[in-house]
């Protein structure tokens, strides 16, 4: 029910006028529920999805190394379904975060995906359903190692590789400038009849 209303909640932060929806967190310690998350959709190892975060190396390091190892051992048997993925081993955030990027796949809006535990989000609704994702871009990818292999296994592309280390949705603020650009070339180009282009040579 937690994770439930945590992602309604998330749907309901969309509500009212929007056009284009950045997402984005801040925390300490998601990096390692994102790991978590993504070692029980793709596999692998722990040290494989598992980096530094804000700043963790040596022992600290291999404790959150360990801790995600313990946590898809201990649910195992349950991370079958994507959803129960969510469940056991996301935050509130990324619950929050799904409901989001779902609500605004609902009412036809384009979303940006900051960050690697914002992807980890992502991850989930894509492992529920393929398509769930195809109103989304990736902002930016961060320097979190195992960053642009989670991307790559939404099968995305980064509009932006500035080396952060960040989530907060800076990425996604300044992707957000290339999309409207894009969208104002797009929708203000003329074709070449209107441009009195002649095809011939």
């Amino acid at each position: 029910r937690d994770c439930a209303a945590t992602m309604a909640f998330g749907m309901e932060a969309v509500a009212g006028g929007t056009d284009l929806l950045c997402i984005g967190e801040m925390g300490i310690g998601n990096t390692t529920i994102a790991a978590a998350i993504n070692l029980a959709l793709y596999g692998g190892t722990a040290e494989e999805w598992v980096g530094p975060g804000t700043g963790s190396e040596g022992e600290v390091l291999q404790r959150k190394i360990a801790a995600v190892e313990k946590a898809v051992a201990l649910n195992r048997d349950h991370l079958s379904d994507p959803l129960e993925v969510l469940r056991r081993l996301g935050g509130r955030e990324i619950a929050a975060m799904a409901g989001a990027i779902l609500a605004a796949r609902m009412q036809k809006i384009p979303v940006i995906i900051d960050g690697y535990v914002a992807t980890a989000a992502g991850a989930i609704l894509r492992a529920a359903n393929p398509s769930a994702l195809d109103h989304c871009l990736i902002g930016h990818v961060s320097a979190e190692p195992a960053h642009m292999k989670a991307i790559e296994k939404l099968g995305k592309t980064p509009l932006l590789a500035l080396g952060m280390r960040l989530g907060e949705g800076t990425g996604a603020a300044l992707a957000a400038g290339i999309v409207k650009s894009a969208a104002a070339c797009h929708s203000g180009m003329a074709t070449f009849v209107q441009a009195g282009v002649s095809n011939r040579s």
